[in-house]
């Protein structure tokens, strides 16, 4: 499938100033909370081995818990990426989107990452990969039918932010492990009810059974308090980086306001456990369900953008945005 060629990537990036580097305290925070979030996440899986299967179920959730993690650091990136069906996007069909990406990088000063595609009409974007050297950015063919070249750059950049700042791994670690934590319970409840109910003849039969499935409804939730506690202040961050890297804020930030419309119009509810990946969350949600949003709030993100204009030395143009090289 071929996808529009209308962008106009011809640009001399010479001479610009550096993007800062003052992003080592973030990677290690990102570093800590990942550490913090693998343990909060392993701690729970033991906890429903042990309620579950005493101690011969606490073994066999060690022994989960060790593989699923090694299997979330080095393959966590794939399974985000085989979950929503994205496919490499050849070279040769959007040769303009992937010399975008490249600058981008270039200026990010990181190897280009690889280029997929999600074919669906909801547009959005997420990042992914446990390094800059093992990335990926996936685009849905919807973001591209929507969105002009001014506002798409601001959306790649945002994604290469996301790999330049290590938020990449914290966030495709996170959606495996809920996920997996999810489904879990699901099984457990719908087909474990033999083991929620097996210490009915023993003292406090009746009492453990309840406290069981209590575990088993509030794991999934607890799963979703850890994401949470880990995904807002990431897009934040790269966001400001994103708006760094093209010199443009307002560009991103009108990117947001047709994606936040998209997601009304075009939801995409494919592994709502992998929501918080992507650069809006697919799945919209009013009311009460905000209080548990992935994401910052795009009015917000939009008035922080905004006030960035002034700071990157750039101004608009009739035609577009006129960078300050």
């Amino acid at each position: 499938m071929a996808y529009p060629g209308t962008h106009d990537t011809s640009r001399n990036d010479g001479g610009r100033p550096a993007l800062h580097s003052g992003g080592g305290w973030h990677r290690l925070g990102n570093a800590l909370k990942t550490t913090v979030l693998l343990a909060g996440l392993t701690a729970l899986v033991l906890v429903i081995g042990q309620r579950l299967g005493g101690a011969q179920g606490l073994m066999f959730a060690g022994f989960f818990a060790v593989v699923m993690n090694f299997g979330s650091y080095w393959f966590s990136d794939k399974i985000a990426l085989a979950i929503h069906g994205a496919k490499p996007l050849p070279y040769e069909q959007a040769p303009w989107l992937h010399q975008m990406v490249e600058r981008l990088a270039a200026r990010a000063g990181m190897p280009k990452p690889k280029v997929y595609i999600l074919p669906t009409a909801a547009p959005n974007a997420f990042a992914t990969g446990r390094s800059p050297k093992h990335a990926a950015v996936a685009v849905t063919s919807g973001l591209l039918q929507i969105l002009d070249k001014r506002e798409l750059e601001g959306v790649l950049a945002h994604e290469i932010g996301h790999v330049r700042n290590r938020d990449t791994l914290i966030g495709t670690v996170a959606a495996t492990l809920a996920g997996i934590i999810s489904y879990a319970a699901q099984m457990l409840f719908w087909f474990g009810g033999s083991m929620l109910s097996r210490s009915d003849d023993e003292e406090g039969g009746l009492g453990n059974a309840l406290a069981n499935l209590g575990l088993l409804l509030v794991a999934p939730i607890a799963a979703t308090l850890l994401q949470l506690a880990v995904s807002r202040s990431r897009e934040y961050g790269a966001d400001a980086t994103g708006a760094e890297l093209t010199g443009d804020p307002d560009a991103l930030a009108d990117a947001l306001l047709k994606l936040e419309r998209g997601a009304e119009l075009v939801p995409y509810d494919r592994a709502p456990a992998t929501s918080h990946l992507f650069i809006v969350n697919p799945l919209h949600r009013g009311g009460v369900m905000s209080l548990f949003a992935t994401h910052p709030p795009i009015p917000e993100r939009v008035r922080r953008l905004r006030g960035m204009r002034a700071s990157t030395g750039g101004s608009r143009s009739r035609g577009g945005w006129e960078y300050a090289y």
